[in-house]
């Protein structure tokens, strides 16, 4: 039998694993939101983009309608808590990669449409928008737009995957906070994916989320990623003064994970461990929850 935690239904896990079969983990996890993503590597024809999206969604909605009793989408950052209060999880749609729009600012309007809150302006190398990662170029004048118009559909933008030159040029055209939904911190782990400290801290001053991202490679130099390197990454984002920043990222659909990590009750359970090397139960409370749904009330 799984017990759940104090905290039942006061998680913010802001990457859910597509496929069905994590949704009973999910449940006992005491979730109570999730970023459901929709994922566009690279960049490609655009009607092909369309038809992944389309498809996708109706995906989504099939998966929704099915178990309505217990999911319900949001319109607006307020409707968490009165979901939540219903006892169902409320999820937040998100798009990975603004290859999705290929190339057309009108596509920004059409994902509002559907309810998307959050995208992710690129993967790991360059789509319409700009570069990540894996190179060293920055926005593209059409990547600037995008953040204009996502702003105006009061749509989040997320810098996770961006390299640092684009995440400079967002903190230059961006006037709303903005978020990492899956990333660490570079001075713990020296990966090119994770933020620097002067990233991190531009981010608390600027009262945007940094949900943590679970990946082995992300953790740790040593590649094994534990638990321990979890408290590592937090603890320092703590010193650095992100206490109303920090949130949950895992990437569960996406990353390598640890035995000791690699499924939402486990997460979840990092909630007591917390606890007991510690940390005041009004910070875990804030990094399990109340960041979270703080942020998208005011932002969403």
């Amino acid at each position: 039998m799984i017990r759940l935690l104090p905290w039942e239904r006061k998680r913010q896990i802001f990457s859910v694993r597509k496929h069905s079969s994590h949704y009973v983990s999910w449940k006992s996890s005491g979730a109570f939101a999730k970023r459901w993503r929709f994922l566009f590597r690279i960049k490609s024809e655009e009607r092909r983009h369309l038809h992944i999206f389309s498809s996708t969604k109706n995906i989504w909605i099939s998966f929704c309608r099915d178990r309505q009793k217990l999911w319900k989408k949001i319109n607006c950052g307020a409707d968490i808590r009165r979901i939540t209060g219903q006892g169902k999880c409320a999820v937040i749609l998100a798009v990975e990669s603004g290859a999705a729009l290929g190339g057309r600012i009108e596509r920004i309007d059409d994902l509002a449409e559907s309810g998307v809150k959050i995208m992710t302006l690129v993967w790991n190398g360059k789509n319409e928008l700009g570069s990540g990662h894996d190179t060293g170029e920055g926005l593209t004048p059409f990547g600037k737009e995008v953040i204009r118009k996502m702003e105006e559909r009061r749509m989040i933008v997320d810098v996770s995957h961006l390299n640092d030159r684009g995440f400079d040029e967002v903190c230059e055209v961006a006037a709303r906070p903005f978020v990492a939904t899956h990333s660490n911190l570079r001075s713990i782990c020296s990966h090119p994916r994770n933020l620097k400290e002067e990233q991190f801290c531009e981010m608390v001053m600027r009262g945007g989320l940094v949900g943590i991202n679970l990946h082995q490679q992300f953790l740790s130099d040593t590649g094994e990623g534990k638990e321990e390197d979890v408290y590592r990454h937090i603890d320092r984002m703590l010193e650095l003064g992100g206490e109303n920043v920090i949130a949950c990222g895992s990437d569960f659909d996406g990353a390598d994970i640890h035995l000791s990590l690699n499924t939402p009750v486990k997460y979840a359970e990092l909630a007591e461990k917390m606890l007991k090397r510690g940390i005041k139960e009004a910070v875990v409370d804030k990094i399990f929850f109340e960041n979270a749904e703080r942020f998208f009330r005011e932002n969403v």
